[in-house]
Order: structure tokens, then C-alpha cells, then sequence
């Protein structure tokens, strides 16, 4: 699901977004969320900075160095937003959610560490790449009864293969809690269009898709956004560069069109104030960088 750049290895974007949650996970005081699995996703040189940050002199440090050499605030911003879906997801399972698919997975650890979907039958789509250097660090590091509702499907949406190997992993047409996180800015908007007319198809009517994207403002410039510049030249820099997004006034009508109702849509900033403020923490969150949760109609 990363651009043909990046096609025989994993992806670099997702590596960082596990060293951000491990990082999250080791902080002293008041945290958003404990992801036990994600420092071992990490390669040894970011393995050990992770474990660095859970040493009492030295741990604040490095989030403190990575938010001053990054402004636009990509680890804070990671950070919210998983606990955000984390409570999303929480609320469609609560609804009645019989599934659980993951687009894009990268080193997600929802499956794995939230205890509601062990329930569940949980489906992780990736690039063959960043899936099979996952996997490998699953099978050694994880018991096998963690993962045993888990249903690991490869497959490169832009390429069109994805319904068929779903299929035959055992998804079905159900009341499904869809999560898209990190990965429509990185698509075509042909691509993005096309997988969300087929979410409406594959999954049953009140299926929720929680999905993230970036203020189309942020890509050409319009919208004024501090530190958007810096951060599309890092994932360009990264051999990902961002594609895609949308115009949050437009975001409402745009869903409809493919028959799905949106029913929220915030900023990192926004969750920022909702989870890190009460916590004392003023850090800087990106204003372009937008969660979503929609539902099929």
C-alpha cells in the first residue's frame, strides 16, 4: 500500500509511527496509551532509543529532541491519534461489530493489545513487504495465542488484488470496524475513491471506517499550516511522498457520494486538546492532519 518506491521494503513511515508509540509507552507520568508490542517492531538502533526513554534522567529527552528537530509535531500528533481510534474502534465493537479490518496495518498492535477484539476476527492488509517484516517479528516475539484471531492477508490495493485475498482468508459481508490509519495520503485519489466504493459493497450497512488524511490545503500550500512543508519533505525524503487529500468542508458530501455518513471529523490538534492538554502536556500537534469515523449507509 506505499508507492512502487518503497515496493521491496518496509516501509520506513510505519517504522516511525512504532517508534513513537513505543516512546508514548515508556514516558514517566501520565501517558495516552501503553503498547507493549510496538518496540519490537523497531530495528536495534531505534529499539534502543526506546528503551532509552523509559530511563528516568535521560527518557523526557527524546521526545523533546524529536518535537524540536520535527515542529510540525509527527510524534505528537501519532500519539493522539492512536489513542483517538483506539477509542473509536472501542465504540464500534460496543455497537456491534462482528470484524475488525485493518487497511494498511503497518506495525499496528491493535489486535494484539486491546483486550475487546481477541474476540473478534481481525484482518491485517499491507504491502507484502512491511507485512512480512512484520510477521517475523511476530512469530518470535509474540505467543501465538495473541495473534491467534488474526487473519494476515498481503495484498497492494493500487494494484486491485485485495477483495479476492480478503475473501480467502475468510472475510465476509458483516458488520465491520474498518481502520485506514496512515495510509490515504500516500494513495492516488483514484485509488482512494476506489477503495472506499468498495468498503460500501465488501462490509454491511452500519459498518464504521475509521480513517485518517491530510487537509488538501497542507499539499498545495493553501492553507497556511505551520510546519506542513517540513513534513512533506521528510516522507518525501523518506521515498513516501504524500499524494492525497481532501478538503475537510468537503468531506461530508464527498463520503455521501459513495454512500457512506460521516459522523466525526478532527484534527490531531483537536484530539491534542482533548488528551494531552488534561494531562498538562502542551505539545505541538499538527492542524492538517485529520481522523475521521464514517458509516456505511
Amino acid at each position: 500500500m506505499k508507492p512502487r518506491a518503497v515496493e521491496h521494503r518496509s516501509s520506513r513511515t510505519a517504522e516511525h509511527v512504532a517508534l513513537f508509540r513505543a516512546l508514548e509507552s515508556r514516558r514517566g507520568g501520565a501517558r495516552l496509551f501503553v503498547d507493549p508490542y510496538a518496540v519490537r517492531f523497531l530495528r536495534s538502533r531505534y529499539r534502543f532509543i526506546a528503551r532509552l526513554a523509559g530511563l528516568p534522567l535521560v527518557g523526557g529527552a527524546i521526545p523533546g529532541y524529536i518535537d524540536r528537530r520535527w515542529t510540525s509535531g509527527p510524534r505528537s500528533s501519532a500519539v493522539v491519534r492512536t489513542r483517538l481510534i483506539d477509542d473509536l474502534l472501542g465504540d464500534a465493537v460496543a455497537a456491534g461489530t462482528q470484524q475488525v479490518l485493518l487497511l494498511g496495518a503497518g506495525y499496528d498492535s491493535r489486535a494484539y493489545r486491546i483486550p475487546a477484539l481477541a474476540s473478534l476476527p481481525v484482518f491485517e492488509v499491507d504491502h507484502p513487504a512491511t507485512q512480512a517484516g512484520k510477521r517475523r517479528q511476530i512469530h518470535r516475539r509474540i505467543p501465538s495465542k495473541s495473534y491467534a484471531h488474526v487473519r494476515f492477508v498481503p495484498a497492494d490495493f493500487e494494484r486491485g488484488d485485495v477483495d479476492a485475498a480478503l475473501r480467502q482468508a475468510g472475510f465476509i459481508t458483516d458488520r465491520t470496524a474498518v481502520i485506514w490509519e496512515g495510509v490515504t495520503e500516500y494513495l492516488t485519489a483514484e485509488t482512494v475513491d476506489a477503495t472506499l466504493r468498495w468498503l460500501t459493497i465488501a462490509t454491511a450497512a452500519g459498518s464504521h471506517i475509521i480513517f485518517t488524511y491530510v487537509d488538501r490545503g497542507a499539499l498545495d500550500n493553501t492553507g497556511g499550516f505551520d510546519g506542513a512543508a517540513q513534513w512533506l519533505a521528510t516522507v518525501r525524503g523518506a521515498g513516501e511522498p504524500w499524494k492525497f487529500g481532501l478538503d475537510p468542508s468537503e468531506l461530508p458530501g464527498y463520503l455521501a457520494e459513495r454512500g457512506i455518513t460521516l459522523i466525526s471529523d478532527q484534527s490531531a490538534r483537536d484530539a491534542a486538546v482533548r488528551y494531552l492538554e488534561p494531562l498538562g502536556r502542551h505539545e505541538s500537534t499538527a492542524g492538517f492532519y485529520r481522523i475521521a469515523v464514517a458509516q456505511v449507509i
